[in-house]
């Protein structure tokens, strides 16, 4: 058997540049929500861009409290915070920010078509493959911490999937018939976050020129 694809922080964090979405991160073996976890550290030091990762989540949650399956080692399992310009009545558009970038993200690494179920969930096909749960915590006046809670199935088989959800569930190497690196998303997921933060939730500077627009390329499959 071979050993599990794992991610590394300092990996993941070297691509990045170190500013931005992903100008800290921190990778869990396993929690049991990433959200969750993430809400828990919040202090006002906590810097905006934070991101923490699972390789495994016991609790994962999606909409309407809906489960999330969460194997280890075989997606991405993320939260990112987020301190946005918005009133809290708009913080609904940073779901959609997530997911496009999400859908993006998924076309141009992989060559797949990717679509938008509204409000937060990512198909590829008629299987759904991805999912954002956005939660708020209110702060001094209209200030406000966002925590965007992102799941991605990257290289599970059909079998890794419950019987109640093998026949709508999916993931990216099931559709390209063959494994994803998920360092090589995970960077191109949070660099697509970073470069498209100010149009999707209208943040108050500009992305950050450090992180590289490789939008053309492909990442390779392992």
């Amino acid at each position: 058997m071979s050993p599990p694809d794992r991610l590394v922080a300092e990996e993941i964090s070297k691509s990045l540049g170190g500013r931005g979405i992903g100008c800290g991160i921190i990778v869990l073996e396993s929690t049991g929500s990433t959200n969750e976890f993430l809400r828990q550290m919040l202090t006002p030091e906590l810097p905006e861009g934070f991101v923490v990762f699972a390789e495994h989540q016991s609790a994962g949650r999606g909409q309407r409290g809906n489960r999330w399956a969460s194997a280890a080692h075989l997606g991405l399992w993320f939260s990112v915070l987020l301190r946005p310009a918005i009133p809290p009545a708009a913080s609904a558009s940073l779901t959609n920010w997530a997911a496009q970038a999400i859908r993006t993200t998924i076309q141009s690494r992989t060559g797949l078509e990717a679509t938008i179920k509204p409000p937060n969930d990512v198909f590829v096909g008629d299987r759904k493959v991805a999912g954002v749960l956005a939660e708020t915590k209110a702060g001094a006046g209209v200030a406000f911490d966002a925590v965007v809670g992102i799941g991605v199935n990257v290289n599970q088989a059909a079998e890794d999937f419950s019987l109640e959800l093998r026949s709508r569930a999916g993931s990216l190497a099931m559709a390209l018939g063959q494994q994803v690196n998920r360092t090589d998303f995970a960077v191109a997921l949070l660099s697509q976050l970073e470069r498209t933060r100010e149009f999707g939730v209208n943040f108050p500077h500009q992305p950050s020129p450090s992180i590289p627009d490789k939008s053309a390329a492909k990442f390779p499959t392992v």
